[in-house]
């Protein structure tokens, strides 16, 4: 079997036609339902979803591991920019709580010619605890002083922020 010729000439692809992809932001608290929403995104719009918990516990790793869920998050985007340099659809699911967080993220994936699309699920504090007792998902367990301090520290987008990314498809 002989080996493959070298590519030479022109690309593949010309950069005119070359496919954007889109990354989807889904923002928000623990069991504000950014899993569901996320899965469901994915699956209508052909994408791939990238989810830290999800990798965190195939890895037999504590959730609450600060420094190894940053290190999976950084693993994770580096694959959402490759997979959005190919035009693929990539929805994040990490909570992204801060304005800054969020940004970085729009910046990094408008410089690579995606669209950016972020998902608020503003969901009330009680709500959020209702659903997470009911769950019953993580271990060490998230406990009502947690999710209370965590809303405080949660930075959800206002109207300004907003106008930043590209319109949500109906």
């Amino acid at each position: 079997m002989s080996p493959d010729p070298p590519l030479a000439g022109k690309p593949l692809i010309a950069s005119q036609d070359r496919r954007s992809g889109c990354l989807i932001i889904v923002c928000g608290l623990p069991g504000s339902g950014k899993t569901t929403y996320a899965r469901r995104l994915a699956a209508q719009r052909g994408g791939a979803r990238l989810a830290p918990d999800e990798w965190m516990d195939a890895l037999g790793v504590n959730l609450w591991d600060s420094a190894m869920r940053e290190r999976v998050e950084t693993l994770q985007w580096s694959l959402a920019k490759d997979l959005l340099r190919a035009g693929v659809t990539v929805v994040v699911e990490w909570g992204t709580w801060s304005r800054a967080e969020r940004e970085a993220l729009r910046v990094e994936a408008k410089g690579l010619g995606a669209s950016v699309e972020l998902v608020y699920l503003d969901v009330p504090v009680d709500e959020l605890w209702r659903r997470i007792e009911g769950r019953g998902r993580e271990d060490p367990p998230i406990t009502r002083s947690d999710l209370d301090a965590w809303s405080r520290a949660f930075q959800p987008p206002d109207e300004a922020e907003t106008r930043l990314y590209d319109a949500h498809p109906a």
